[in-house]
């Protein structure tokens, strides 16, 4: 019986999914640790925690509770249980390996930049994990999606739209913008659409379908 749940698909995507989570999370603090610049939104969440407290992964769970909420009062993007689990572990996870500390720092210039490329290709494979599930977008992807609906323009304009007023908002409040910023912004798209296709194949054999089936679902 226990092994059978252990096998069931929907065991095996809730496993992957949170695993994805982990993995990210774990991405995103080693490009913290690097300080050569981040994503836009943890940028934001960094600025939040130098201004008033708390935590980095504390501010990535109000930050995106309070994303949930817009996204449905703007786009009517009813929340999913994914949504929630993402905005809950997602900062749970980064700030249980920062406490743990598990994250490696570096002290020269070139262990920087080591320890950043590490974190970017770790943190884009976490992507490919927690999405290949279709377990439900992230809150930030859903208010992306919100907004698109609403204003009507194209998905790209609307997340570099997005992307600069957090990049700025979270400036302002002190967090990193650097060359790393500029990086994270030109590859995440790129790597994560090398790994999705490779998770959702993975994906494919739990679930007992092909892996072209899962990949147009």
């Amino acid at each position: 019986m226990g092994r059978k749940f252990l096998l069931h698909p929907l065991t095996i995507r809730y496993g992957v999914f949170m695993l994805g989570l982990a993995v990210m999370s774990f991405g995103i603090g080693m490009m913290v640790e690097a300080n050569l610049g981040v994503a836009p939104w943890d940028t934001l969440h960094i600025g939040l925690q130098k201004t008033f407290g708390l935590t980095i992964g504390m501010w990535s769970q109000i930050v995106g509770a309070i994303i949930i909420l817009a996204s449905y009062v703007i786009g009517r993007i009813k929340p999913t249980v994914g949504m929630f689990l993402n905005m809950f572990f997602f900062g749970l996870f980064l700030d249980l390996f920062m406490w743990l500390n598990w994250i490696p720092s570096g002290e020269t210039e070139i262990e920087r930049i080591v320890l950043f490329s590490a974190g970017l290709l770790i943190y884009t494979f976490g992507t490919g994990m927690y999405i290949s599930p279709r377990l439900g977008a992230g809150p930030r992807d859903s208010f992306m999606l919100a907004l698109h609906e609403r204003l009507g323009w194209g998905i790209g304009k609307v997340r570099i739209g997005i992307e600069c007023a957090v990049m700025l908002v979270g400036f302002l409040l002190g967090g990193p913008v650097s060359v790393g910023t500029l990086v994270t912004a030109l590859t995440v798209g790129p790597l994560i659409k090398q790994f999705i296709p490779m998770w959702e194949r993975m994906m494919a054999k739990p679930f007992g379908k092909t892996a072209e089936a899962q990949l147009i679902k």
